[in-house]
């Protein structure tokens, strides 16, 4: 017997909430009808995934498999609704694409127009998103391709580097490494260096740091306050310098340079993807750059 979705959704919002009285609010049940629908999951699946005590539930190992389990399921059949709809009526697909402030907007229409060189009829719909925000929306079916840098993919989606690109480092017009034209990985040794993310939390930023440790000393390193901007202007008004991935030369109207950092290091930029839903524009994609 197939697993009936409006049950998962049950355990969900009982799980997220703590409670069955806040979840049965949720999801305008009663308590009575809401526990009924887990009792009947939890002798489907023959197992308790729940925990229930005088302080509120919590989800047993088997409730968390099945929930992580749930989400992908739930994004694959809303995949699926989207898809049979749009064929149904005749629509054309549109590639809907995230992309985490560590991906600038134009390194994304560099890879769309080399897409459009093969696939000129391919429609896309470009948004940038958090890292978990971008995840979600992979999950749930939202989103069809995210592109990133070294993040894990989550459970239920797919992950494979589309190219990787030369490293350099940007500081402020007015830093004393600007009259440089390029500079060496040690030099950085005494440098605070701008991140993304918190390290161990943060793929890219453990990749970053890790070529730090290769070159032999451990980076003082610090999130950009200002999420969501373009790298290179992560160093306006400070003495930090960030790895960025633009061309060398000035920039942020001349207010930021890009040095060449020696020796050449190459970070990837990746893409992720739901593995169990189809689109022909994300196929398109990924043959592009294969």
């Amino acid at each position: 017997m197939g697993l009936d979705l409006h049950k998962l959704d049950h355990l969900v919002a009982v799980a997220e909430e703590g409670s069955f009285t806040r979840a049965a609010g949720r999801l305008h049940l009663s308590q009575q009808a809401l526990s009924t629908s887990i009792r009947a999951l939890e002798r489907q699946v023959g197992v308790d995934l729940l925990a229930r005590g005088p302080s509120g539930v919590t989800l047993l190992p088997a409730g968390e498999a099945l929930i992580a389990d749930a989400r992908v399921l739930h994004g694959v059949a809303r995949s699926a609704l989207q898809r049979a709809r749009r064929i149904g009526r005749g629509e054309s697909e549109i590639l809907r694409i995230g992309h985490t402030p560590a991906v600038t907007g134009d390194e994304v229409t560099a890879l769309i127009r080399q897409l459009h060189n093969t696939h000129p009829d391919v429609a896309t719909q470009v948004n940038q998103r958090y890292p978990r925000e971008l995840t979600e929306q992979l999950v749930g079916g939202e989103l069809d391709l995210g592109l990133c840098r070294a993040m894990t993919p989550a459970h239920g989606l797919a992950r494979v580097a589309v190219l990787r690109q030369r490293l350099h480092v940007a500081v402020a017009a007015d830093h004393p490494l600007a009259e440089r034209d390029a500079v060496q990985l040690t030099d950085l040794a005494d440098e605070d260096i701008t991140v993304w993310g918190h390290p161990g939390k943060s793929g890219y930023t453990d990749l970053l740091i890790g070529l730090c440790r290769a070159a032999g000393f451990e980076p003082r390193t610090h999130r950009n306050p200002i999420q969501g901007t373009p790298p290179v202007t992560a160093v306006l008004g400070t003495t930090s310098v960030a790895f960025v991935t633009a061309a060398p030369g000035p920039a942020a109207g001349g207010r930021v340079r890009v040095l060449e950092l020696l020796p050449p290091a190459h970070v990837p930029l990746h893409a992720l993807w739901p593995q169990h839903t189809t689109s022909d524009a994300r196929d398109a994609f990924l043959a592009t750059f294969s």
